[in-house]
């Protein structure tokens, strides 16, 4: 298997931030968007941004900018899509996807993705990080063969929305990650959430 392409997904509407590109944010100096693609870039063959509206705004970060390829903001699933569509046509066989907005992620996320998905025919696996409280799985952090991609594009256009839903379908294998203390995969959703990536950054 090649080594994966990388998905960052940006595509959502930020609601709880008050719109706008939360991406764009500041964070330790520098916007949100850089965190995530010095966690991701090192462990893909190639890197891309899934957002719609104006690219332009994203290209101080040198990155194909990949819209939505379904209308509405569906929601994952759709920049899923977008970046398998992406990747075959760039002669990939797989993409790893991470969300734009959680800056801490484990740096060992692709190798143990492939571990997980090792031996089955289609390779498929989401994240998890199992801490206190259980298991929680981190559905916008994937692994998504591209074979897959005409079934996905025929899934959204039935309604299918959820991303858990149609990984599972599809026999998606769980990544674990430990999080005995703080969640690597914490993301920035509100501004206190922003103050507290702040003070993690900094500790």
């Amino acid at each position: 298997m090649q080594q994966p392409f990388g998905v960052i997904l940006a595509g959502g509407l930020s609601g709880r931030m008050g719109g706008g590109d939360k991406t764009l944010l500041p964070l330790g100096g520098r916007p949100l968007l850089s965190h995530v693609i010095a966690r991701i870039d090192p462990q893909v063959a190639a890197l891309a941004l899934n957002a719609n509206g104006d690219p332009a705004r994203f290209a101080g970060f040198g990155l194909p900018v990949l819209a939505d390829p379904v209308a509405g903001h569906p929601g994952p699933l759709a920049g899923v899509l977008a970046g398998l569509d992406w990747a075959a046509a760039q002669g990939g066989d797989s993409i790893v996807t991470v969300a734009a907005d959680t800056p801490f992620f484990p740096g060992d996320l692709v190798p143990r993705l492939l571990w997980a998905a090792e031996g089955m025919a289609v390779p498929l696996a989401l994240a998890a990080s199992r801490g206190p409280e259980g298991l929680h799985l981190q559905p916008t952090f994937g692994l998504w063969p591209v074979a897959l991609r005409d079934g996905l594009r025929q899934a959204l256009a039935a309604g299918t929305r959820k991303v858990r839903v149609w990984a599972e379908e599809q026999g998606a294998q769980v990544a674990e990650f430990p999080a005995p203390g703080l969640d690597p995969f914490f993301n920035i959703n509100t501004p206190d959430d922003l103050a507290r990536a702040e003070t993690m950054l900094a500790g």
